[in-house]
């Protein structure tokens, strides 16, 4: 059999079954040793594939839950976000692409240290990535029009963002200050020597009133 029949016949798009998909991307990343270098690889793009990611975090294979979280967990280490705004499974011979609601990760915990321009605000998301907010996993603050709320991000790898938990982002603001910034206070957070404005701090004293 030919490399290139076998790569027909053992792959994403032919993978009918979660532990098909497991195997397929076991083959294409180092186990435990975190993420695979998606962004040194340039399959081909395989189609699309019946498989989401939920506003919470929750992912589905054929509109049924994955409840394994080693699985979870092991497909998102081979996530890749293009510059077209969508979100692909990579491996080294294939790319394909799958939904995802908002973001592909939700931060579920978080731990501050350090103060002023000394603090470190660390994030643990629902896969096991931990990151630091700073210069290289930037936070941003993005306006709910809908429910007039607030939705924090952080950027974990990539173009790879994980959504901060509405409990997470309630502690997250209690680090908050006001801060100058080109001569106007904001209310902002700081990590790793980085500002990251939350609001202006006249508008946080309306919606406080």
């Amino acid at each position: 059999m030919t490399e290139r029949s076998e790569h027909a016949e053992e792959s994403l798009t032919a993978a009918r079954e979660a532990r098909g998909l497991e195997a397929l991307i076991s083959r294409a990343t180092r186990a435990g040793k975190g993420p695979a270098p998606v962004e040194r690889w340039n399959p081909d793009f395989c189609g699309d594939l019946d498989m989401e990611i939920k506003a919470d975090g929750t992912w589905f294979y054929l509109g049924t839950p994955i409840g394994r979280m080693p699985l979870v967990q092991l497909f998102s280490t081979v996530l890749r976000k293009d510059a077209d705004g969508k979100t692909y499974l990579v491996t080294p011979v294939e790319r394909v692409g799958i939904r995802v609601a908002d973001a592909p990760f939700v931060a579920v915990e978080m731990d501050v240290s350090g103060a002023g321009d000394d603090q470190v605000i660390t994030f643990r998301t629902n896969v096991g990535d931990v990151v630091e907010a700073g210069p290289d996993h930037p936070l941003r603050f993005v306006d709910e029009d809908a429910t007039g709320g607030l939705k924090p991000y952080v950027l974990v790898r990539g173009r790879l963002e994980a959504l901060v938990a509405r409990p997470v982002m309630y502690e997250l603001v209690e680090h908050g200050e006001e801060i100058d910034l080109g001569g106007r206070t904001m209310f902002a957070v700081r990590s790793k020597g980085e500002v990251y404005p939350i609001m202006p701090a006249e508008k946080l004293k309306r919606l406080s009133a």
